[in-house]
């Protein structure tokens, strides 16, 4: 049974099986990273991928595609410099130039309400190409 909300602007629903693949990450740490994708057809957005805890940010990258729009949850693990290990989650909109401009307008109404779903989020970083997603960018916003 899907839990559905509507998002009023875009009319697209958010699936159950997206916010609980999101506190599987969150809580669980079973992901290291979560790819959802807007399903036109059906109008809700769902899991496209998920990355296991050893997977790294190489392999999370390999994983959007390069020219159509995704939603991703990173899960980023760093040690401070008093050496605690700390992980802060990263909620990317992502854009590409190349994408279509029906995908992009799509992603940008249903981006701020699919977000809230996602209760936990640490950092929010908007992208439309890859250097704007780097590591470094992740780094310099976690630390």
């Amino acid at each position: 049974m899907a839990f559905r909300m509507a998002n009023a602007p875009s009319g697209i629903l958010v699936a159950e099986q997206s916010k609980s693949t999101f506190l599987e990450l969150q809580r669980k740490k079973v992901h290291r990273y979560v790819i959802f994708k807007i399903d036109e057809k059906n109008k809700e957005v769902i899991v496209e991928k998920t990355g296991a805890q050893g997977e790294s940010y190489d392999d999370f990258t390999a994983a959007i595609p390069e020219n159509d729009c995704r939603y991703a949850v990173y899960d980023y693990d760093f040690v401070t410099e008093d050496n605690c290990r700390k992980s802060k989650i990263f909620f990317i909109a992502w854009a590409p130039s190349t994408s279509r401009i029906r995908a992009k307008m799509l992603y940008a109404t249903s981006k701020d309400r699919f977000r809230r779903e996602l209760d936990g989020i640490h950092y929010e970083i908007q992208a439309t190409d890859p250097t704007e997603m780097d590591l470094e960018v992740l780094r310099d916003r976690a630390n």
